[in-house]
């Protein structure tokens, strides 16, 4: 059974490669860990966005933040410890990777661990509107 892609519309030429996107994020995403994506706003400054994860048990060396082609890639991998014994495990040491798509122009400023949040800033500077006028050419 073929799928019907959502950016079927014949106005939408070229978004093939959004799509693919689109499915890479939704078969990756699993709930966890839970996150907030804010606007924060700051006058006369280009449109900024913050992602808040929330790490709980990561140390700084157990998270990895990179940008990969067009996306925003988050890891974070625990390790188990042999020496420890447990007598009630509710908390799992476990690994994630949350993926964010990054429009086109957008920049990560930095990232902060703090208090069990890791949160990550992004800037989208404001793109430059440009009209070109195409030239119609004719038979005669």
């Amino acid at each position: 059974m073929s799928r019907i892609p959502s950016l079927s519309s014949p106005f939408l030429l070229g978004f093939d490669e959004v799509e693919r996107a689109l499915d890479r994020v939704m078969k990756g995403s699993d709930g966890y860990p839970p996150y907030n994506v804010e606007r924060v706003a700051a006058p006369d400054q280009p449109e900024r966005l913050r992602i808040t994860l929330a790490v709980a048990g990561f140390t700084r060396e157990q998270l990895e933040v990179t940008v990969e082609e067009k996306e925003l890639v988050i890891r974070g991998r625990q390790a188990e410890d042999p020496e420890r014994v447990f007598l009630h495990r509710g908390i799992a040491a476990r690994q994630f990777q949350r993926i964010f798509v990054l429009a086109e122009g957008m920049r990560v400023t930095g990232a902060e661990l703090k208090n069990g949040l890791l949160w990550v800033d992004l800037v989208r500077p404001e793109p430059e509107r440009i009209v070109r006028r195409i030239t119609i050419a004719t038979d005669e």
